[in-house]
């Protein structure tokens, strides 16, 4: 190796370990603001965070579910929404079950569909309503992004969080105003 080729490693070496630093410094303060704005203790918060990891990981590590289903696991304060799509119900119903035993998780709103899996336009769509949703929450309600989470799954639009009934109905009728959603789902819990 010349003196040229180690000079460059060292800088792209060097970059990337800067750049680690930084992702993480800013995953740190990421969660820190999360956490400041969220309703749920943080407790609640770390817990719903285990259990999407322990469910995501379940359905990475098993080989029939990896390969046929697309499946996504949100929580909020032990309330678990599945969404997605699985070949069979006895897929699908596999997860719902793994799901549920899961230490920490108190209801599973289940809604995934007995189809196969959405195509990437479907999904990139999906992510672009969800940006939508988020942003005009946030324009119209001034609702930070833990208030509310925006979840889409083939132009269906879940809305979770802990909220007030008004701010329910806020979220919900600020959302009927993006174009393109097929329906709205409210996985809301109540505060009053």
């Amino acid at each position: 190796m010349n003196m040229n080729s180690t000079f460059s490693l060292l800088i792209v070496l060097t970059a990337v370990t800067f750049t680690g630093c930084v992702a993480a410094a800013v995953g740190v303060g990421v969660t820190s603001v999360d956490i400041t704005y969220d309703r749920r203790t943080a407790g609640s918060y770390v817990d719903d965070g285990a259990i999407e990891t322990k469910a995501r990981y379940y359905i990475l590590t098993n080989e029939e579910l990896r390969g046929d289903t697309h499946l996504s696991v949100t929580s909020m304060n032990g309330i678990v929404l599945l969404t997605g799509e699985a070949p069979t119900a006895e897929l699908r119903d596999n997860v719902i079950s793994h799901v549920r035993s899961i230490e920490g998780v108190r209801q599973v709103v289940n809604e995934v569909t007995t189809a196969g899996k959405t195509a990437m336009l479907s999904r990139t769509n999906d992510t672009w309503l969800t940006a939508k949703v988020k942003t005009n929450l946030y324009a119209e309600t001034g609702f930070d992004a833990n208030r509310v989470k925006v979840v889409t799954e083939r132009g269906n639009v879940y809305l979770m969080g802990l909220v007030t009934r008004s701010e329910a109905q806020a979220a919900t009728e600020t959302a009927r105003q993006v174009g393109g959603i097929v329906r709205i789902v409210k996985v809301f819990e109540y505060t009053d």
